[in-house]
Order: C-alpha cells, then structure tokens, then sequence
C-alpha cells in the first residue's frame, strides 16, 4: 500500500512511548491512535514531542496504527 492510499487526518500528540511509536488523538473524532513517524521524517530527524500537531495517514484496512507524515509548526 502506497502512502497515497492512506486517508489523511490532523491530530494532536499525546503521548511518545518507547521505539518511536507516538500516541495520536485525531481532531475529527477524538480517537487515540499509535502512530510511528514516515521514513522521510527519520532520515531528516524531524523531532516531535507531546503537543506537537501532526497530520497522519491511516490505512482504510487498519484504523487503529497510522503513519505521522507531517508536523505542523
């Protein structure tokens, strides 16, 4: 899957846990979903921390992971 095909949602960080994984509370609904950053966001070493907000893709397939793609400032 594509990471064109991935419905994208704002959401704010809540909590980072431990290997990279961040706990994501989508806007539209309220729902608190595990997030890992995209491999652009590593390879530059873009940092987020709780607070930050974030636009995430998820898969249609599996609503409960997603992918941060995009920290806004």
């Amino acid at each position: 899957m594509s990471k064109e095909d991935l419905a994208q949602f704002d959401g704010k960080v809540v909590d980072a846990l431990a290997g990279g994984i961040y706990k994501v509370e989508l806007e539209a609904n309220k729902v608190v979903i595990s997030a890992k950053l995209c491999g652009k966001m590593r390879r530059f070493n873009i940092r987020i921390v709780v607070g930050d907000r974030v636009s995430v893709g998820v898969s249609p397939y599996d609503p409960t992971h997603g992918l941060i793609m995009y920290r806004h400032k």
